[in-house]
Order: C-alpha cells, then sequence, then structure tokens
C-alpha cells in the first residue's frame, strides 16, 4: 500500500503477516484445549529463544518495565546489595525499581553519554561489598550503546552476585546465552525483536534466581509481580493443565507462539548474524552520510537499533521530512542529548529492503532540510556491506 509508513522505530515493530493474522483470530477462552496448548508450546520455545534449557520461563500481561519489576519484586529484600551498570535511561529504571523494593543500590556509570563502564571498575566495585545481584542493561534503547554482557556476566557470578540482564531491546537480536554465559534472569517485552505487539512482558529465571526466590525470608510485596502466584501457572500450562491467577491475553499469546516458531526456524545463529549484517548496513550508510552516531565506538554499537546525532544546521523537525518520505524513525530519548539525535530501529523481521528505503528516506529528508549532502551516499554505503552477505 502506497500510503502505508515503514515503521522503523525502536519498538513497536513491524511485525509479520502472520503474526498479525494470529492476533486477528476470534478469541479463545483461556482454558480452551487449543490455548492451553499453545500456551505450553510457547512456555517451551521461550527456553530455546532465551538458550536456558533449565529456565523456568514467565509470559504475563505487561510491558518491559514490568518484566524489570518482577526480577527486582522477587529476588530483592529490604537491604539487600545491588549494583548497576548504567549505560542510559534504562539502567536508571532499574535503579529506581530497585531501591522502591529496599535495594542498597550502587551504580557504576558510563563517564559520558555513549560509553559503557570500563569491566574493571565494575569488577573494583564488586570487590567492595557482597552484592546479592547485578544488572545489565544488554542494549539501552535511549543510546544504542551494546553492553559486553559475556565478560560482565562473568564477573558477576565470579563475585557472587545474581546477574539480571535487561534485554527488552536485545532478546532475539543481539548475541546472548543465557545458560551458557551464567546470565540468572534475562527479560524482555513482546514489541521488540521478539516481533509481537505490545502488552506482553517475557522473563526466563535460571535455577539460581528461583532458588533465591525460595528461600527469600520476607513476602514479596507486589501481588501482581509476585512468582508464587504465577509460578504455578506457568507450571500447568506447560503440564498442558488448565489453571488460573489473572486472565492472559490470549491474542498476543496465540501471536507469540507463531512468531517464536518462527524465531526458530530462522536459527538462533543465523538470526543473531542478520541482525549484524543489516545492522552494519545502516551504521555504514549513516557513517556515509556524515553522521557522528551516540556510541563513541563501533563495538559498543547495538545491532537493534543505530542512534546518530543530527548534522550541524539541522535539528528533529527533519523527522517530519522522513516520514513524509514513509518511513517513521524515533526522535531522541535520553535527556541530556534529547534534541540532539534520534533512532532507528532494525529488528525482528526487518530485510534489507527495509533498510534501504529507510536510508532513503533519511538521505531525502536531510537534503530537504537543507543538509548538503550528495544523493545516493548512503544507499550506496548499505547496499555495499549488504552485498557481502
Amino acid at each position: 500500500m502506497k500510503d502505508r509508513l515503514l515503521l522503523m522505530i525502536p519498538g513497536p515493530i513491524e511485525f509479520t503477516p502472520e503474526v498479525m493474522r494470529a492476533m486477528g483470530m476470534p478469541t479463545t477462552s483461556h482454558i480452551a484445549p487449543n490455548f492451553i496448548e499453545v500456551f505450553g508450546q510457547v512456555l517451551e520455545r521461550l527456553r530455546e529463544v532465551f538458550l536456558c534449557p533449565d529456565g523456568q520461563p514467565f509470559v504475563v500481561a505487561g510491558s518491559g518495565t514490568l518484566a524489570m519489576d518482577m526480577a527486582a519484586a522477587n529476588l530483592v529484600e529490604p537491604g539487600d546489595r545491588a549494583l548497576v551498570v548504567n549505560t542510559g535511561v534504562f539502567g536508571d529504571r532499574f535503579a529506581a525499581i530497585l531501591e522502591r523494593y529496599g535495594a542498597e543500590v550502587t551504580q557504576v556509570q558510563a563517564p559520558v553519554v555513549g560509553e559503557v563502564p570500563a569491566l574493571e571498575e565494575v569488577e573494583a566495585t564488586l570487590r567492595t561489598a557482597d552484592y546479592k545481584l547485578m544488572t545489565i542493561t544488554h542494549v539501552d534503547t535511549s543510546t544504542g550503546v551494546a553492553a559486553d554482557v559475556k565478560a560482565l556476566a562473568e564477573l558477576g557470578r565470579r563475585y557472587g552476585a545474581l546477574v539480571v540482564v535487561d534485554g527488552v531491546c536485545a532478546v532475539a537480536g543481539e548475541e546472548m546465552r543465557q545458560q551458557e554465559w551464567g546470565i540468572d534472569i534475562a527479560l524482555t517485552a513482546s514489541q521488540k525483536a521478539i516481533g509481537v505487539p505490545p502488552g506482553l512482558a517475557l522473563l526466563v529465571a535460571g535455577p539460581r534466581a528461583m532458588e533465591t526466590f525460595r528461600q527469600r525470608k520476607t513476602p514479596v510485596t507486589n501481588y501482581y509481580a509476585d512468582w508464587s502466584n504465577w509460578l504455578p501457572i506457568m507450571e500447568a500450562y506447560e503440564a498442558r493443565r488448565v489453571a488460573y491467577f489473572g486472565t492472559p491475553p490470549v491474542n498476543l499469546i496465540w501471536a507469540l507462539n507463531v512468531s517464536l516458531g518462527q524465531i526458530l526456524g530462522e536459527g538462533m545463529e543465523t538470526r543473531f548474524e542478520r541482525h549484524r549484517r543489516l545492522s552494519q548496513a545502516m551504521k555504514a550508510a549513516v557513517r556515509a552520510m556524515g553522521l557522528e552516531q551516540v556510541p563513541r565506538r563501533p563495538e559498543i554499537g547495538a545491532h537493534t537499533l543505530t542512534a546518530p546525532y543530527f548534522p550541524e544546521g539541522i535539528d528533529r523537525s527533519v523527522l517530519a521530512r522522513i516520514r513524509a518520505a514513509g518511513v517513521i524513525v524515533a526522535g531522541g530519548l535520553h535527556p541530556a542529548i534529547k534534541d540532539r539525535y534520534f533512532r532507528i530501529g532494525h529488528m525482528g523481521a526487518v530485510s534489507p529492503s527495509d533498510i534501504l528505503t529507510t536510508v532513503g528516506a533519511i538521505e531525502r529528508g536531510l537534503i530537504e532540510a537543507g543538509y548538503d549532502l550528495k544523493p545516493g551516499l548512503g544507499l550506496t554505503a548499505a547496499q555495499a556491506v549488504l552485498a557481502e552477505g
């Protein structure tokens, strides 16, 4: 459809036709036999996508912030020490959530916006106290910065901390091997690389996290987030039995099963590589257009989004011009630089043609806004990367 805009923001993303058809199916009962089977499949498939065969999946109606809240509510007791590895707005959010449950929070901050904390600084901080848990934002959606989750998780385990990864803008796009890397909780939301419309909080808890929860000395203070309420439901559905605590979003779970099937059909290794290649193409185009990026080094740039600064003399009004050219990209989110940059999502079912369409729209928008740019520079750079693959 000519009047349809291409949505290239870091969530919600473009969804496949099969997922949207599942959303439009007649709604069934949450205790219907066919839905019980679908929910059971979802829980089994989540272990495969998170690469955590021994994990306990949770699927709950809510946003990615609810998944963060669930992790904190079920692991933290008043006075526990928590370390937050902070690379942007969502590190701030995790710190606030942990404090709400009584944790004594220490943050290791990136030295400047667009950087990551040094591993040496994280290790030095871990040495100073007995931290119950450490949180890592895999990809901070506000900056496009990706943390070295594998190395950070190894540090956390070495010093006895539970490792909690906010993978909202990463799971099913960035390489993450939950069980192999020693990640105790990984969490995400449906509307990012998982490829389902907004409304599902997704979390997989490893054995150490579940054992910590079972050994709590105080009740979980958040009724809705309490695993005591949700664990019997997840176990029942996976065993193909009827259970009830809160009504699950039936159509979203049907759609999630379709999307997880597509993800596993592609294969996790192939999917990681596709996201890497499409990200390289977008970033090559951005560089060719003369735009600086928020991540200060290529190796810490996310594969699920790109965050370019506006060139000199251009402001956020260019986003309307890009939209007029057929593509929706997102404005800035980090308060320190909010009006100086924009964000391009490229995750989930995104294709090479989506990348090229987006680059073309950005070129057109910049040129119409008065930026001195030779048409086609970005497209040529992106095509060169895509041709290599």
